[in-house]
């Protein structure tokens, strides 16, 4: 008997699932359903708020799937997982990447428009996580993005900060600080996991005890108790099944409310300890000039660091009995010295929690750990005093103590009666305040130490790590950084992408080498056409939103010269804002002078507590003041300071760029990410020999690359030999006039105070040699103006630039970090399908 024709359909057709779907139809129905069961929300009472809200839970639900298996597989034994240990991670909105990432940008885009919305606004409606500072947080997110594109098992852990990296407004020329309230509206990326709590301990005092078996043993007695709760975000890699975890620790109180100071009517006391224990992760980077400052930031230091070692050490609990191959189930990578009190926390669990002998515990830290160098500045390299140190981790001072004594005995065995290499190499700083060397401890406790960029690690070696490298050469290595095209491109260029597509296949999205190929189209005319076009598109949306946002009119025409980056001096904005004078100068002295036409473009923020900086700002806002309103200039010069500069405006601004600044003073910029995101983007480099841009230079070709100033070595012979500031404002009429200008109070309506801190330091020490590489760099810019009028010239060395940037994705950093620090390989997800059918719990 044929069975009836109703269950012969049903057998023929496939319902697809709301929450894995991918046809428009159902993509449509997953966001109202999301609007409407998740939101509370119907079509008549939301906004695009919701509606981006609801879509975010749609792409969520298809990322799970992949996060949940990957998650299976990495718990197996012989799996190895990179744990990325970063005070930031500057992730950037989560929505156009995941679509990209998932490969299902168009099917929703037509799901959104097709439910009458449109997509691109939903995107610019996400609040960006302020979960970093700079070029530090941006390079984890990147790396964590590589590293799930390349299937390697990895979890970020850092801080869930309440408040990120402050908002930033212009008022009257200076940066005003907002509150950055990203969580205030839910972040639907994350899911709480309670259930893997951990407590850290804080002050109070140790005491020694014997084991049961008789050994020397010290137990933590702590003042107070913080709770850590963790909150996962998965990071998708590109097509492929992999969707690795980005952890963050949130800090709560043991017990939120003490009834019994209630009951008496003390209100406050009731919650104090939830105020104190909440206050550890409320912000990023809080002053550190007052001790309370030095104290909080110590705190959150130790606190994730700790949050992170106790749940890798669950995780691996969970598959072995015990601890002894805990180094070949984890590669830990500390990103800078904010997480180094890691090398003395896992020593203290082992040791302490776990009962390992010290040799033992030492022996699995050091193969666990390996550290990565991001600066040569000495105010960046961490030292905490012994006073707060103790007080807060007065176990941690202990084992550091044994750390160090036993350390400078191997030091006095290869240096015997060496007094001074002791005290170079020894964790303790005992001159004057006694210190914690916070790098020295990162270099002892790890299997391996890595600069940036090639110029940057050798300087580590000859610099401010040479004892170290002296002592243990064979732990000193070089990883370039890199930046991931996925975002830095297929995201933030679109256009570009397309193009690029059209003419190579899409390869080169993951193997970003491929890119190569573009070099054989570079004299084909129509192709040049194309890419001036897609360009000039990008630069028209960049000066439709520079009038819109700040009233100042731009001409995509005119060579957009772009410094985007954190506000430093070694950056040398002012050194550019000098040059941006002197070019106005000359335009007063001679209006009709034959000029290119320029568009000056300036973004970054200045740390709160960083005077100098801040001035450097006001001084650009009050030149674009004058220069932009000027009649005699007739819109040949424009400066424009972009407030606010985040991920969400690099995406806008990376692409828009013709000119790359990238001017730091040779030797101190340890290799900067902006410089490649610029190059990849088809913008040519005006650069000092620093950082990543003699890498940059190698790889485009000197001729493509407009290099200017002192090496690293020009400028330890010039400052051996006694340099002085003065002769070059003396010798030099157009930077006397340039300086001038600005004393006189021409650019602050006659305040000749105002930039008196400003100038007075350029004149009395210019510590980063502004004076010294001030006529290089003019005569530098002027070979990029007679350039720049030679529009078919200038479009062969962009379309280079961009064909040679294959060795700057950060795939390739992390497969140079696999191989050569961590020993760690891909691991492909197999899909597990998720039926429904076979889903229902049997408790």
């Amino acid at each position: 008997m044929n069975p009836p024709i109703n269950e012969m359909m049903q057998s023929q057709i496939q319902i697809e699932d709301d929450r894995t779907g991918l046809s428009i139809e159902t993509l449509r129905r997953a966001m109202a359903d999301n609007l409407f069961y998740i939101l509370g929300k119907y079509p008549a009472i939301a906004n695009n708020k919701d509606y981006y809200m609801a879509l975010a839970y749609t792409v969520r639900d298809r990322l799970l799937h992949r996060w949940l298996n990957t998650y299976e597989a990495y718990m197996k034994p012989e799996v190895k997982i990179v744990c990325y240990l970063s005070a930031e991670f500057l992730v950037g909105p989560h929505l156009a990447n995941n679509l990209i990432n998932l490969g299902i940008y168009d099917q929703i885009r037509q799901a959104v428009q097709e439910s009458g919305l449109n997509l691109q606004e939903l995107i610019n409606t996400e609040e960006e996580p302020g979960l970093g500072n700079g070029g530090l947080g941006r390079l984890a997110a990147c790396y964590m993005e590589s590293l799930a594109t390349l299937e390697v098992p990895a979890i970020g852990y850092g801080i869930r900060y309440e408040f990120g990296i402050f908002d930033q407004e212009i008022r009257e020329g200076w940066q005003v600080e907002i509150t950055d309230k990203w969580l205030q509206d839910g972040n639907p990326w994350e899911i709480i996991r309670p259930e893997s709590e951990v407590y850290i301990n804080f002050g109070g005092r140790t005491e020694p005890y014997q084991d049961d078996q008789g050994n020397y043993r010290v137990r933590w007695i702590p003042e107070y108790v913080v709770k850590g709760i963790a909150y996962d975000t998965p990071i998708l890699g590109y097509k492929v099944n992999t969707a690795n975890t980005l952890r963050l620790w949130k800090g709560e109180a043991c017990e939120s409310f003490n009834f019994q100071r209630f009951n008496v009517g003390d209100y406050y006391g009731a919650v104090d300890t939830k105020v104190y224990s909440e206050n550890l992760t409320k912000v990023l980077y809080p002053n550190d000039e007052p001790v309370q400052g030095k104290e909080l930031r110590l705190q959150q230091q130790y606190f994730f660091v700790s949050c992170a070692l106790q749940d890798m050490i669950r995780i691996h609990l969970t598959e072995s009995e015990n601890l002894d191959n805990f180094g070949d189930k984890f590669a830990a990578q500390l990103n800078d010295t904010h997480p180094s009190i890691g090398v003395a926390e896992l020593m203290r669990l082992l040791i302490d929690v776990h009962h390992y002998s010290w040799d033992q515990a030492w022996d699995i830290t050091q193969k666990t750990f390996a550290y990565t160098n991001h600066t040569l500045l000495p105010e960046a390299l961490e030292k905490w005093p012994l006073s707060i140190f103790g007080r807060l981790l007065p176990r941690h001072l202990e084992i550091i103590y044994e750390i160090n004594r036993r350390f400078l005995d191997q030091v006095r065995m290869k240096y015997p009666g060496n007094n001074e290499k002791l005290s170079c190499l020894s964790l303790i700083d005992d001159r004057g305040e006694k210190y914690i060397r916070m790098a020295n401890l990162a270099t002892v406790g790890s299997h391996k130490v890595n600069g940036v960029a090639a110029l940057h690690s050798e300087l580590v070696k000859k610099t401010i790590l040479r004892d170290f490298y002296e002592f243990w050469p064979e732990k000193f290595t070089n990883v370039t950084n890199g930046v991931t095209p996925r975002r830095w491109m297929v995201v933030s260029n679109p256009r570009l992408s397309e193009l690029i597509t059209s003419r190579i296949g899409d390869n080169w999205i993951k193997n970003l080498d491929e890119l190569r190929r573009l070099e054989q189209f570079v004299d084909d005319g129509h192709f040049r056409y194309q890419w001036r076009e897609v360009k000039w598109g990008v630069k028209q949306d960049l000066a439709n939103y520079i009038e819109d946002k700040l009233g100042i009119k731009v001409s995509p025409d005119t060579l957009f010269d772009v410094q985007v980056k954190r506000i430093h001096e070694y950056k040398r904005q002012h050194l550019n804002v000098l040059q941006i004078i002197t070019l106005y100068n000359r335009i007063k002295h001679n209006p009709n002078l034959d000029f290119t036409p320029r568009t000056c473009i300036f973004g970054g923020k200045a740390a709160p507590g960083y005077y100098m900086a801040k001035l450097i700002i006001k001084l650009i806002n009050s030149v674009a003041e004058v220069v932009n309103k000027d009649p005699d200039v007739r819109d040949r010069l424009k400066v424009v300071f972009l407030p606010d500069y985040n991920v969400t405006l690099g995406q806008r601004v990376y692409p828009a760029a013709d000119l790359s600044e990238q001017i730091s003073t040779a030797g101190k910029e340890a290799s900067g990410t902006g410089n490649m995101k610029f190059s990849l983007n088809g913008a040519l480099t005006i650069g000092t020999y620093d950082g990543a841009n003699i890498e940059i230079r190698q790889e485009v070709g000197e001729e493509n690359f407009f290099l200017f100033g002192l090496k690293t070595e020009d400028i330890d012979q010039l400052r051996a030999k006694g340099y002085n500031p003065w002769d070059y404002y003396y010798n030099n009429p157009e930077l006397k006039s340039t300086l001038d200008l600005i004393s006189s109070g021409f650019f602050s309506h006659g305040d000749c105070e105002l930039f008196r801190p400003l100038v007075d330091s350029l004149l009395h020490s210019d510590p980063f040699f502004l004076f010294a590489d001030y006529q290089s760099y003019l005569e530098c810019q002027d070979r990029v103006s007679q350039a720049y009028k030679d529009q078919e010239y200038w479009t062969k060395m962009s379309i280079l630039n961009v064909a040679r940037m294959g060795k700057f994705s950060s795939d390739r950093s992390i497969k140079e970090y696999c191989e050569n620090i961590w020993y760690a390989k891909p691991v492909p997800i197999e899909m597990k399908d998720y039926v429904q059918a076979d889903a229902a719990l049997n408790v």
